[in-house]
């Protein structure tokens, strides 16, 4: 199966989990979804992702939860599509709910948080926003 955008696949697959109140989800393994999902653990949206798999890789991501089984990922939005993407410089980087959120963006020294690449004063490419 060829999909076009695997990045939308990946948070579609993760908002699909957590409506089931699903704890773990799995989904094709490439570099760029292991680096968003180790973001996402790093800032505390997920419990743990491992890999596994010989040819095949296989990302499988451990959801949180909160007490009331509430999801810890209140929202997912894909920003720049293969259609229509989206740049910014260090200065122009989004700010989610006023930095209640995270944006996820690939620079030109990997993929890090908006909040790091502004701090190392580089721009790229905004994958997606968290809150």
């Amino acid at each position: 199966m060829s999909l076009t955008d695997p990045i939308a696949d990946m948070l579609m697959r993760i908002r699909n989990a957590h409506m089931a109140e699903l704890d773990i989800v799995e989904m094709p393994h490439s570099k760029l979804k292991g680096e968003i999902a180790r973001i996402l653990q790093k800032e505390g949206y997920v419990i743990d992702h491992t890999v596994e798999g010989g040819v095949k890789k296989v990302l499988r991501v451990y959801l949180k939860y909160t007490v009331d089984r509430e999801p810890a990922i209140r929202g997912l939005r894909r920003e720049s599509k293969p259609g229509l993407r989206r740049f910014a410089g260090s200065g122009k980087l989004p700010r989610v709910l006023g930095g209640m959120g995270i944006a996820i963006i690939s620079t030109s020294a990997g993929v890090m948080t908006a909040d790091e690449a502004r701090k190392m004063h580089i721009g790229g490419e905004i994958l997606c926003s968290v809150w």
